[in-house]
């Protein structure tokens, strides 16, 4: 099994611990550091939508608060219609940590493999004013 398909066995396995009540729209994540370490996270759902925590940001969260920094790559796994691509906020909350993550998003019939920068070219950054000057 290649390291991708390792990632995305213990995304789906991560998925199976989501809390989607309102949603019914369970996700996992698996977050592979450059030391070789896997964080797993998985969406959690509040009554008060905006206090949803993705699976992704869940997985990033866990591994910043154990010292991780440098992050390889990104597997999300979804049963869903599509595989899961992760949204702005994730993408945002990724580019902190540098633009070079490989995301692999899968579900139970496809993968798609991008990155990091092809998914947010121009993420924002506080050196930056309001304007992006």
């Amino acid at each position: 099994m290649t390291i991708d398909e390792q990632l995305v066995a213990a995304a789906r396995e991560a998925a199976a611990e989501a809390y989607a009540p309102y949603s019914d729209f369970a996700v996992g994540a698996a977050l592979l550091t450059a030391d070789g370490l896997v964080y797993t996270g998985a969406n959690v759902e509040n009554a008060s939508f905006g206090l949803t925590m993705c699976a992704e940001r869940a997985a990033v969260v866990k591994a910043v608060s154990e010292g991780q920094r440098d992050f390889a790559k990104l597997a999300i796994f979804a049963a869903s219609a599509e595989p899961p691509l992760p949204c702005g906020a994730c993408l945002q909350v990724l580019a902190e940590f540098g633009p070079d993550v490989e995301i692999i998003a899968s579900n139970d019939t496809a993968t798609i493999v991008t990155t990091l920068s092809e998914l947010l070219p121009r993420p924002f950054h506080i050196e930056q004013d309001a304007c992006g000057d």
